[in-house]
């Protein structure tokens, strides 16, 4: 992964929150020129290298815009209702790469289809600490020419793109089973740990031994690391987005007639977590729900 001097692209991005910022600074280390934007004004300070600017339509344009929003609803009012793709200055192509639902990713790429702009799913799997060291594992589908000459920014944001075929809304489904799964494992830990302590056993020796034998692969070792220290703050991917994603799991299920109940039974632990005022601690405090149930105040 190193310098791509002479080959930099000129790229827009649009959403600069934790993950966002880390990516303009692996695109920016390769040579890439980056024009950034995002909601609030002020999220570019400290960004070195990156070129501010006052509209979401002076950076959806250039040789690629990577968009790294929210939710559906930013994506859609950023993109759609901004009106950006009736714009003179659209991008070669657009990388969208926040995690949405499925039905907003189909509407997408039709909406983009009709506009004449490619349109590429890349949802990521990493932290912003991943992020931020350009080692994301990028989930991609669109258009085979449209990501081959997105590879190079692909390339600088992460160790690894993994295809999965010319319907954009594929990568978001793969995005979003990954979430699912990863969420479900932190349950598991939760429930685990509980269990453990209620035999006087502590949940953090616990999980030393499950993470460092059975279960070593880097969800459990660091979603087992934060719930053993009860580390929640500051949160990495807050659990407030967690929930959002199992409510798009949900969706997407029920779109393909697919029931999964455990995503169902996450939901309402969620739910629960978000009122006992942990919404914006890391998802890992998803865990203390199980141990609040086993040790009633």
């Amino acid at each position: 992964m190193g310098m791509k001097v002479g080959l930099g692209m000129d790229v827009g991005l649009i959403g600069l929150g934790r993950m966002g910022r880390g990516m303009a600074a692996s695109l920016v280390r390769a040579g890439h020129g980056v024009r950034v934007w995002n909601r609030s004004p002020g999220a570019a300070d400290g960004l070195a290298g990156v070129t501010p600017v006052a509209s979401a339509a002076e950076a959806f344009a250039g040789d690629a815009a990577i968009t790294m929003l929210a939710d559906d609803a930013a994506l859609r009012g950023v993109i759609v209702e901004g009106g950006l793709l009736d714009g003179d200055r659209r991008p070669g192509l657009h990388l969208s790469m926040s995690t949405i639902s499925v039905a907003l990713a189909q509407d997408l790429a039709a909406i983009h289809a009709r506009a004449g702009v490619p349109y590429i799913a890349a949802p990521v799997f990493g932290r912003p600490d991943v992020a931020e060291a350009g080692a994301l594992n990028i989930v991609a589908a669109g258009d085979p020419e449209a990501i081959a000459r997105a590879q190079p920014l692909l390339d600088a944001m992460g160790t690894r793109t993994w295809g999965f075929g010319p319907e954009p809304h594929r990568a978001n489904a793969v995005k979003l089973a990954g979430n699912f799964m990863l969420i479900a494992a932190i349950e598991a830990m939760g429930e685990a740990a509980a269990l453990a302590e209620g035999h006087g056993v502590t949940g953090a020796d616990l999980l030393d031994l499950l993470t460092s034998t059975l279960f070593a692969s880097p969800v459990y070792k660091n979603y087992g690391g934060l719930i053993a220290a009860r580390r929640y703050e500051p949160p990495g991917f807050n659990l407030k987005l967690g929930a959002k994603d199992v409510g798009l799991v949900l969706s997407a299920a029920g779109a393909a007639g697919v029931p999964m109940p455990f995503a169902s039974v996450l939901r309402d632990n969620l739910i629960e977590a978000i009122g006992h005022g942990d919404a914006d601690k890391d998802l890992a405090a998803l865990a203390e729900v199980a141990r609040r149930r086993g040790r009633p105040a």
